[in-house]
């Protein structure tokens, strides 16, 4: 479906983490950390480069997954794996060139406290790229709770991205709409999964399944109806000076 198959999915397609691999610059002897990495897509993608690299995220067994496939593919650079919270996390101050995470933000609740400790762990001559899943603005009530039903587990923010990049230390360079590759990808995902019911139902269960394909197909039709867009954000520490005061 992405052009990889590494077991799980954040709608990053193989072009995107390419995209992703040119504008943090990754190569040997950087280190580059990813936050919610998952079972590795696309951290251990992007780990291709011979960067050293650091995934982070909560479920163990994922993780586990991960560094499993991080070993069999004996990566260039060194590799951990460390579960933590993005939130909080356990690592040096300025440790890092390149930082990534993938449709990660738009399903945290304290997206602040995430995005300054990116901020912390970065070198200043470092760069973050990440994407997010958002609700479209200027939606009608009954509209913005369509969108809230068929995208992933919403926490909305008073103000926007850029803002929340620049309260937390941050200054945006790049700004690009992935929209119509993710409505490519997930109609493009529920066709395999209605062409696969027999077998994904024997692996799933009925149930499961069910509400599985219901779920993706409020997806793609919110989609349809241009309710949710997906973006992909490039930021660089700010100077001291370009940092708002808190309010």
């Amino acid at each position: 479906m992405c052009g990889c198959g590494y077991g799980g999915t954040s709608w990053t397609t193989r072009q995107e983490a390419d995209l992703v691999a040119q504008l943090l610059r990754l190569r040997p002897g950087m280190r580059f950390l990813d936050i919610g990495a998952g079972s590795g897509w696309p951290g251990l993608y992007l780990g291709r480069t011979g960067c050293d690299l650091t995934l982070v995220d909560v479920p163990l067994e994922w993780l586990a997954v991960a560094a499993r496939r991080a070993t069999a593919e004996a990566l260039a650079g060194t590799s951990w794996m460390i579960a933590a919270d993005g939130a909080e996390l356990p690592l040096k101050s300025a440790a890092f060139d390149a930082i990534g995470h993938s449709a990660v933000l738009c399903c945290v609740v304290d997206k602040v406290a995430v995005l300054r400790e990116c901020r912390r762990v970065i070198r200043e001559s470092g760069t973050m790229v990440f994407s997010v899943i958002s609700i479209a603005p200027g939606l009608s009530p009954a509209a913005y709770g369509r969108a809230t039903a068929s995208g992933p587990l919403f926490k909305e923010t008073e103000v926007g991205y850029p803002a929340l990049l620049a309260q937390t230390g941050w200054r945006m360079t790049r700004r690009d709409d992935l929209t119509s590759e993710y409505k490519r990808v997930v109609h493009h995902m529920l066709r395999e999964e209605e062409a696969h019911a027999h077998e994904l139902i024997g692996l799933l269960g009925k149930n499961e399944f069910s509400d599985t394909l219901a779920r993706r197909r409020r997806n793609a039709l919110a989609l349809d109806e241009g309710l949710l867009r997906r973006e992909l954000l490039v930021a660089k520490p700010a100077a001291p000076a370009e940092v708002p005061a808190p309010t």
